[in-house]
């Protein structure tokens, strides 16, 4: 298992201190695509800028989801 860091950011990163333990970069990755439908329903304003970024235990980014994906 490794640990996964899920930062937010909107211009400023919010970052994630404790992470969560995935089995594999993928797991994580649907992971991050659920906390941002969640992140999305619970704030209706939507920022084009917002995103879940997922970083490894090394602290490289592996994946960048955005909150709002089809906002024009």
């Amino acid at each position: 298992m490794q640990t996964y860091y899920f930062d937010m950011k909107d211009g400023a990163p919010i970052r994630d201190r404790a992470g969560r333990e995935f089995p594999t970069d993928s797991q994580a990755i649907e992971y991050s695509k659920t906390l941002a439908r969640r992140l999305s329903h619970a704030h209706p304003d939507k920022d084009e800028n917002l995103c879940v970024i997922v970083l490894n235990e090394a602290g490289s980014e592996i994946h960048r989801e955005p909150v709002y994906p089809n906002v024009d």
